[in-house]
This record gives structure tokens, sequence and C-alpha cells, in this order.
């Protein structure tokens, strides 16, 4: 029997309702103002991510670096790559590897307007 019941991801960030509105726009959803601290997006499926302000956020490195590791990342599938990554470019994604091997590798790269890394992956 489980202890614990999944309930949501929390992520550090400087600015928690940008950062809140960027994945609201990615994934659709809706999302929650709780404190100036912390919002919370219900996202479509019942999934819920929640951003928190952290003071003095330092964003991950890309590729991985042994002093300040990617911690985690965010995996989302698309039915269609090019128009997924158009939109996400546009929402201030940054392409942080994008070469997927001819569509064989099946995902793609990016960092949130905070710095986090995050996945498209072919559904």
């Amino acid at each position: 029997m489980p202890v614990a019941q999944f309930c949501l991801v929390a992520v550090d960030c400087p600015d928690p309702a940008a950062l809140g509105g960027f994945y609201a726009a990615l994934l659709g959803g809706e999302l929650k103002q709780d404190s100036e601290d912390w919002y919370d997006l219900y996202a479509p499926g019942g999934h819920r991510i929640a951003f928190q302000r952290a003071a003095g956020h330092r964003p991950p490195q890309w590729p991985r670096a042994d002093d300040n590791s990617q911690q985690l990342h965010l995996d989302f599938e698309v039915t269609d790559m090019a128009a997924a990554e158009a939109q996400a470019l546009s929402l201030g994604a940054m392409p942080l590897d994008l070469d997927d091997q001819d569509g064989q590798r099946g995902f793609r790269v990016y960092a949130d307007p905070a710095g986090h890394p995050f996945c498209l992956c072919r559904a």
C-alpha cells in the first residue's frame, strides 16, 4: 500500500506569475494565485504544477554541470513537433538541444523563461 499520493510539482523561480503564465499558455489550464509567492497551474488531465518565488534563483546549466545540475525537467508530449516548437519559442522558450537526430531521438530540449529545462517529446 502506498504511503503518499502525488499532488504536484513545485518549480522555484524568480517570478511565479510570469512563469505560471508561460506554462498556462504552453499547456492550457487555469492559473490560480495563492499568494504573491505561489501560483498553481491546474493543467488539463488533472495535472498540477506550482510556481514558487525563490530569492537568488539560479537557473540550471545545460548541458549538466557538476556544480549546478538541472535537478529535474518536465516532459510534454506533442503530436506536431514543428508547431509545438514554434509556439514554445514564441512564448519565450529558449532552445537548448534541438538535434533530434533526424527524428530518431523523438525529443527536443528547451529552457523556460526562468531557465528550467523541459522537453517536447513526440507522442
